[in-house]
C-alpha cells in the first residue's frame, strides 16, 4: 500500500495520524492512504512558508521568472507520468488528462513574464518637485484548496503566479487525487525553487480551517462546489484575508435554430461527456430554442450510444470513470430524481459494465428531454456525465432562463447570426461567455472566473487579475526640497 504523505520546506514528510483512502476510480481499488494533516502539522507549514518568505521576497523577479522557466520545461519532460497518475487516481482518458497538465502550463508561461507583470506606474511632476509612483509587492505566505476534478491544472492556475510575484505557497490538494501534485512540488525543487516557497499539506477539514484562520495566511484561493466556495470565502474574510472562492456552475448551450447541427453536435459531446462531466465548464443543459430539439436529438443519440468508457489508462477511450463510489450513487440519484418529476430519458447510462472493471465507478452517458426549470436536475449541479435539453419557444425565453439561474459560470451560444450572438454576449447574466465554443475557458493572459453564485470574492483566477490577487499595491509619494521651510504647510502640495 503506497502512503502519500507531506511535503514540506523542500522534502517528504513522515506519515500523520489521521489517514484517507485513495482509490483507483477504473477498478474500484484501493491503492494508497493519503496522510491527513493535524491542525499543528499544518501551523508547522505555516511557519516555514513564512521564514521562506522573508528571502524568498527579495529574489529579483527575474530569477524567480528563470525557475519558473526550469519548472516549466521539466513538466513536459514528465508530462506521460503526470498524465498517468492522473488517469490512475482521478479516472480520466490520458489524452484529457495531458490537455489539463497543458492549460496549467499555460499558467506557467504568463508566469514567466512576472517582471514585466509586476512593474508599477509613475507620474512626475504631481505637485510642484513632487512625484508618485506605485510598487506591487508580495503579501506572504498564501494557499490554495484544489478541487479532485484537475488535480493539477486547477494548483496551476493558483501557485506560478503567486510564487512569481514573491510569495510563498501552502498547497492542499484534494485528498482523493493528491499523487500529482506531490509530483509537482518534486519537480520545483529540482527546479530550483528555494525550500519552503511552494508546500503541500494534503488533508481535510481540519488542515482546511487551520489556513482559513491562521493569522500567518494572507490570502486563500479555492476551487469546489457553492456551499463550500461561500463557507471558505466567509470564514477566511471572517478573518481578514483576501478570498477568491470558485464555486458551482449549470453551463447552459443556447442551440438557434440556424446554427450547424453537426457541429454543435460535436461539440456538445466533449462539453457533456468529456472527463465524465465532471468540470465546472462542462455542458449540462442545452437550451433548444424552437424546433430544433427533434433533429439534435436524431443527431446526439447515436453519438452518445457509441460513447467509448473504459479506463482511461487504455488507449482510445472517450470518458472514463467517475471520481468515487459515493459519487457514482450521487450521480444515479439524479438520474432516478429526474425520471421521478416527469423528465424523459432517452439515454440512460446507469446499466454500463466495463468489461473486466466491474467494481469501477463507471456510469454511461445520460440524456433527458423534456426538462423543465422547476426540475431538480435542471436547479442543481450533477457534476456527471448527464445532459438536459429544455425546449424553449425563442431566443428571448432561453436568455432569461440563463439569467435567472443562481449559477452564472459558463455558456455558449451555437448560431449563425452575428446579431444573435452579438447581443448574447452583451446581455447574458454570465462571467464566461462562448460563441460556437462549447467550453469557453480564457487563455492564462485573460482571467477566469463566473458571476453570481458561481464566484466569491472579487478577483477572478489567472491572467490580470490572478497578479492583482497575489500582489499589494504600494502608492510612494516623494519630493526632494532645495532647503528647509520654517512656515507650516496647510495645502497640499498639487496646490502649489
Amino acid at each position: 500500500m503506497q502512503q502519500i504523505n507531506h511535503y514540506i520546506n523542500g522534502r517528504h514528510t513522515q506519515a500523520s495520524v489521521r489517514v484517507g483512502a485513495v482509490f483507483e476510480p477504473a477498478t474500484g481499488e484501493h491503492n494508497a492512504d493519503v496522510s491527513l494533516a493535524s491542525q499543528d502539522e499544518v501551523t508547522q507549514a505555516i511557519a516555514i512558508a513564512k521564514q521562506a518568505h522573508e528571502s524568498w521576497s527579495e529574489v529579483t523577479p527575474l530569477n524567480r521568472a528563470r525557475i519558473l522557466f526550469k519548472f516549466k520545461a521539466l513538466v513536459e519532460a514528465n508530462m506521460d507520468e503526470l498524465a498517468a497518475m492522473i488517469t490512475r487516481e482521478h479516472g480520466k482518458v490520458l489524452d484529457d488528462a495531458k490537455g489539463e497538465i497543458i492549460r496549467g502550463l499555460e499558467v506557467v508561461e504568463f508566469a514567466c513574464g512576472i517582471p514585466h507583470l509586476l512593474k508599477g506606474e509613475h507620474t512626475e511632476q504631481v505637485g510642484g518637485g513632487v512625484d508618485a509612483w506605485t510598487l506591487n509587492q508580495s503579501l506572504g505566505v498564501v494557499a490554495g484548496i484544489a478541487p479532485f476534478n484537475f488535480p493539477v491544472m486547477v494548483p496551476m492556475w493558483m501557485f506560478p503566479i503567486a510564487i512569481a510575484a514573491g510569495n510563498t505557497f501552502i498547497m492542499k490538494p484534494s485528498e482523493k487525487d493528491p499523487s500529482s501534485v506531490m509530483r509537482i512540488a518534486e519537480l520545483l525543487s529540482q527546479a530550483g525553487l528555494p525550500d519552503g516557497v511552494f508546500n503541500v499539506v494534503n488533508g481535510d477539514k481540519e488542515a482546511v480551517d487551520t489556513l482559513l484562520t491562521h493569522k500567518d495566511i494572507q490570502a486563500v484561493s479555492f476551487v469546489g462546489s457553492t456551499p463550500i466556495a461561500q463557507y471558505i470565502y466567509e470564514t477566511a474574510s471572517k478573518h481578514g484575508k483576501r478570498v477568491q472562492a470558485l464555486g458551482g456552475a449549470k453551463n447552459h448551450m443556447l442551440l438557434m435554430p440556424d446554427a450547424d447541427l453537426d457541429q454543435a453536435v460535436s461539440a456538445l459531446m466533449g462539453a457533456a461527456y468529456g472527463s465524465a462531466g465532471e468540470r465546472c465548464m462542462a455542458i449540462s443543459v442545452v437550451l433548444a430554442v424552437g424546433d430544433v430539439a427533434e433533429p439534435l436529438l436524431e443527431k446526439l443519440l447515436p453519438q452518445i450510444q457509441t460513447l467509448r468508457v473504459g479506463n482511461g489508462l487504455e488507449g482510445e477511450m472517450d470518458m472514463g470513470p467517475l471520481i468515487s463510489r459515493q459519487h457514482l450513487e450521487k450521480v444515479r440519484s439524479y438520474v432516478d430524481i429526474g425520471i421521478a418529476e416527469g423528465a424523459t430519458l432517452v439515454a440512460d447510462g446507469r446499466q454500463l459494465s466495463v468489461r473486466d472493471h466491474q467494481q469501477g465507478f463507471f456510469l454511461g452517458g445520460c440524456l433527458f428531454d423534456h426538462v423543465t426549470p422547476e426540475m431538480t436536475i435542471y436547479k442543481e449541479e450533477i457534476f456527471g456525465p448527464v445532459l438536459s435539453i429544455v425546449r424553449v419557444k425563442d431566443y428571448a425565453q432561453a436568455l432569461q432562463l440563463i439569467n435567472d439561474h443562481e449559477f452564472g459560470n459558463g455558456t455558449a451560444i451555437f448560431t449563425q447570426s452575428g446579431e444573435a450572438a452579438r447581443h448574447f454576449c452583451h446581455n447574458v447574466q454570465v462571467g464566461m461567455v462562448g460563441v460556437n465554443v462549447p467550453i469557453p475557458v480564457p487563455m492564462a493572459f485573460h482571467s477566469f472566473g463566473g458571476w453570481k453564485r458561481s464566484l466569491f470574492g472579487p478577483l477572478h483566477m489567472h491572467g490580470p487579475d490572478g497578479v492583482r490577487f497575489y500582489t499589494k499595491r504600494k502608492a510612494i509619494t516623494a519630493r526632494w526640497p532645495k532647503a528647509k521651510s520654517a512656515q507650516a504647510e496647510f495645502v497640499m502640495p498639487t496646490m502649489k
